[in-house]
């Protein structure tokens, strides 16, 4: 029998095996099915009970903190839906940079508010974008897949099951601290966790108390320089287990856990070559500072620590909602889950490591301390060979360097080689032998494979499309097998690498309590310019009408994330651009909105600031001026910039005069 099943939002035919389509005497019975919801499960936040659509409002009054979510949300879809216009209209120039645009924009919005993580609506977009990214770029899934234990501990911390909790454990009684300058209050909170660590999880627990034999001596060292309190190193147990190498799905990396932009606030280098976030005692000395600066702006460590996981704006939010007192147990009921396990957790790790016998655990777990040598090697030398030179395996060469993310050390100058205590001498020896030609180059040739497109190509290179198209004259978007690919690599960091330090140390933040007179170096070809601060402005606004990001704000200021009506701020914006940004400050807030809006549905609005810039709609062309760079600078397309000039390939010249607009 054929039988018509109707479900919500599918619609399905199942022909049973007796049944073929020259069979006219079946006969069709319609089955009436309930409307059923397809549930939704997001794959970075567990859907508890209680969550189901039904259950929602049709329609509920949003704050502001709400409506700005919503709105950079929406902001965000619209430049997703460019960028597959942009593929159907088979432009990987422009698709590529409106991919890049929304991924961006999404981790700006993470980065500005952490505790979004848990909103359905971000995840679904979040979800969109990186499937996009991945799409275009060849990333399989695995590729950014969370690494550490960490993540599944705290997925079941977190939730609201308490199946597993044993309301008879007889905690341990007349427990003998260190004095603690970060009060460790035991609450039912508190306890939540001391159970689950104790009796239900004590393996992961005993994995991170012998990780803390290796790493503990160095930060509670880093900390006492950094006159933070010994006791939050701890904070790292629950940030990362530990762990150099842990990785959010949120791409939050290494053992404290920093997000690209805080980490570059605080001094660590990331790029394609190096990820100082990955090394532990360069984290570290970011995190020892970050937490004080924190503490200079509440004056409390509880609050301090949430401030860590949670925006400056959520966790005001969550105070105000709880009758303004700045206090973290008082703000606790409006916190997201992952926050108001956050301080808890802390103090049931503190309280267990500092007194582990009293929690059956061992008293001490076997481990050498941190420690190596360090030696000067060019850029470029492959893994292989240093590991070779050293006597050691490259495996475990990289467990010394675990910052190193590629086959070689980054280009530029000498790279501060980490190996074990006792080998320098001989490494030294061999490393003399090391055949030059075994270096890398700068620019490399890549044949194609069957399956790859330019996205793949330029991923696996750290480069762009855009770059591959600057580097091969008349290059198609349609590529074939065999075909050779000239491929530049990237740059490393325009400083020196740092063996111990983060490497492009920056002033900490002024605060309520505290200030610093140090500078930041401008960014290269760029122009600061004031902008005065307004009734209603966040520093999040104020970094989009300059196309910057809010820690950029933040860091050339020496603010933390609290600015006043009549403050003056300084921005740095690109010379070419001066024009344009200079009229930002006598706006309305209307108008700057207005204008954000037109950027993010594709708008050109640089051309007329251009124009007038440079005396009508020309550019003259200067030395390492590449056509893509003109383009991306002007906000034209580089296939636009190409028709005006009559340009077929990517070739140009110092002092040539180039049209970047047809009127």
């Amino acid at each position: 029998m054929l039988q018509k099943t109707v479900i919500a939002l599918t619609c399905c035919i199942f022909f049973t095996p007796g049944i073929f389509a020259q069979d006219t005497t079946a006969t069709i019975e319609l089955k009436e099915m309930p409307l059923r919801f397809l549930d939704y499960k997001s794959p970075m936040q567990e859907i508890q009970e209680g969550d189901g659509l039904a259950q929602q409002p049709a329609m509920q009054e949003l704050d502001n903190f709400q409506k700005d979510i919503m709105s950079r949300i929406s902001d965000i879809y619209r430049i997703h839906i460019n960028a597959m216009e942009a593929q159907v209209n088979n432009d990987p120039l422009e698709a590529e940079t409106q991919i890049n645009d929304a991924l961006a924009a999404t981790q700006g919005l993470l980065d500005d508010y952490p505790e979004i993580s848990g909103n359905r609506r971000f995840t679904e977009l979040y979800r969109s974008v990186i499937s996009e990214y991945r799409q275009f770029y060849g990333i399989t899934e695995a590729d950014n897949e969370p690494e550490g234990e960490v993540f599944a501990v705290q997925e079941e911390l977190f939730s609201e099951d308490d199946s597993w909790m044993d309301t008879d454990f007889s905690f341990p009684e007349d427990l003998t601290f260190q004095k603690t300058q970060v009060p460790l209050i035991q609450n039912e909170y508190v306890n939540r966790h001391l159970v689950y660590y104790t009796l239900r999880r004590p393996e992961v627990m005993e994995t991170w108390l012998t990780r803390a034999v290796k790493y503990q001596p160095m930060m509670r060292r880093i900390f006492r320089e950094e006159k933070v309190p010994e006791e939050l190193t701890y904070l790292a147990f629950i940030e990362s287990g530990l762990n150099p190498s842990a990785r959010s799905w949120a791409s939050a990396v290494g053992m404290w856990q920093f997000i690209r932009a805080t980490g570059s606030v605080y001094g660590l280098e990331a790029n394609w070559w190096i990820d100082e976030r990955r090394d532990p005692e360069k984290a570290t000395r970011a995190a020892a500072r970050h937490l004080r600066d924190l503490y200079n702006i509440w004056g409390d460590w509880h609050l301090a620590m949430a401030n860590y996981n949670i925006s400056p704006r959520g966790l005001k939010r969550a105070i105000n909602r709880a009758g303004g007192v700045e206090d973290y147990w008082a703000a606790y009921p409006y916190l997201p889950r992952e926050t108001r396990g956050y301080i808890p957790g802390f103090i049931a790790t503190t309280m267990i490591a500092m007194n582990p016998e009293e929690f059956g655990f061992q008293k001490n777990y076997p481990g050498e301390p941190y420690s190596y040598e360090v030696v000067e090697v060019d850029g470029l030398m492959e893994l292989t060979d240093l590991a070779e030179a050293a006597g050691i395996s490259t495996e475990e060469l990289k467990e010394y360097n675990p910052e190193l993310l590629r086959w070689a050390t980054p280009p530029g100058g000498k790279y501060p080689l980490k190996l074990p205590s006792q080998t320098k001498k001989d490494f030294l020896a061999n490393y003399e032998n090391i055949p030059k030609e075994n270096r890398s180059q700068n620019i490399t040739m890549h044949t194609v494979k069957s399956g790859e497109s330019l996205g793949i190509i330029a991923r696996k290179y750290g480069t762009t499309v855009a770059g591959l198209y600057g580097s091969n004259e008349n290059l198609s978007s349609t590529i074939y097998p065999g075909q050779k690919i000239v491929v530049p690599l990237p740059r490393g960091s325009a400083s020196q690498i740092s063996a111990n330090q983060p490497t492009n140390q920056q002033r900490s933040v002024n605060t309520r309590r505290s200030s610093s007179s140090n500078t930041v170096s401008p960014p290269a070809n760029s122009t600061a310019i004031s902008y005065k601060v307004k009734t209603g402005d966040t520093i999040g606004h104020i970094a989009e009408w300059y196309d910057v990001r809010a820690w950029n704000i933040r860091t050339w200021n020496g603010i933390g994330n609290t600015i006043r009506v009549g403050q003056t701020l300084t921005v740095y914006v690109p010379n070419s651009r001066k024009n344009h940004y200079e009229k930002v400050n006598g706006m309305s807030y209307a108008q700057k909105q207005e204008i954000e809006r037109k950027q993010r549905r594709g708008e050109n609005i640089f051309i007329a600031s251009a124009s007038s810039s440079d005396g009508g709609n020309t550019y003259t062309v200067q030395s390492n001026d590449t056509l893509s760079e003109i383009a991306e600078r002007f906000g034209i397309g580089l296939s636009e910039l190409r028709r005006l000039n009559n340009i077929s390939g990517n070739r140009i010249y110092v002092g040539q005069t180039l049209r970047i607009s047809a009127n």
